[in-house]
This record gives C-alpha cells, structure tokens and sequence, in this order.
C-alpha cells in the first residue's frame, strides 16, 4: 500500500503550485534515493531520449545526473493542470568538470496516481551553454530555492 504524498489530485492551481514546488525543492536535494520517492514503484519515464521504468532505474538516472551536472540549481513553473495531470516548464543551471556553465530549458508533462505519486513523466529539454557572468541562479545550492527567489517568468526565462 502507498502512503500519500500530497497534495493529491485532483488538483486545483493552488495545490498544482505546491505540487511543482515541491518538486523543485526535492530535485534540488539532488538526493536521487528521496527524489525517487515521488514517483511509483513502476513509475514511467522519458528524459530527452532515454526512456525509464522503475524506482531503481531512476535511481541510477538520477545518481548519472548529477555526477556530470555540478551545482546544479533548477526552478520549475506550473504551466498547465487538469485532474491527475501537471505540465511544467523548467531551467536549470549547471557545470561540468571542465568549469563550463550550461542553462537547460525543458517542459514536462506529469500524470500521478491516487496517492499523489508521479506515475508517469514526460520531459523534453534543450542545453545552452553560458558564460558564469549570464548565470542567473546564484541560492545556495545546499537549501531550497528562496522564497523571494525570481521566477522563470521573473527572469525573463
């Protein structure tokens, strides 16, 4: 039996918001074991052009991430709702070993189960390379993203 994680669908724009907040906040642990609690023991996954199924293989995924992708900052927003269903848009900042500094742009497409666990998720993303001077994700990496923290929209992003 799963516990619930709420908020549960289905969702209205208040409890959407929370849902992609509380989204962001746990990917930005980069905690892949507690990351991977959000989603069902079966749950499906395409990233770009892999394509996943099961807390283990996100897991590994996610262990993969961010191992490359270092201080990693991300900032999701609520695009769009209906019942069970979440579709997000997102950036995130990151470098690589070498020192340099990419932003990732992406959207997502989230379908959860009655418990509020993410069954499902869809994400397309594209990589720009930045200079350190363009980042505009600069919290500190080890907490959430602060409250007064622009948005996507905010940043022009």
């Amino acid at each position: 039996m799963s516990a619930d994680r709420p908020p549960l669908p289905p969702f209205t724009r208040e409890t959407a918001i929370l849902k992609v907040r509380g989204a962001e906040n746990g990917w930005n642990t980069r905690d892949p074991q507690r990351v991977a609690l959000a989603y069902t023991e079966d749950s499906r996954w395409r990233n770009r052009a892999e394509f996943l199924q099961g807390r283990p293989a996100i897991v590994e995924f996610l262990t993969r991430k961010w191992a490359r992708e270092l201080d990693y900052r991300l900032i999701k927003e609520l695009w769009a709702f209906e019942g069970n269903r979440i579709a997000v848009r997102f950036a995130y900042e990151f470098r690589d070993d070498s020192g340099n500094w990419f932003r990732a742009y992406g959207n997502e497409n989230w379908e959860f189960d009655e418990h509020g666990l993410m069954r499902a998720r869809h994400a397309s993303i594209n990589d720009r390379p930045i200079t350190e001077s363009e980042r505009k994700f600069h919290w500190d990496a080890s907490k959430p993203r602060p409250d007064d923290h622009p948005s996507l929209s905010d940043l022009g992003l």
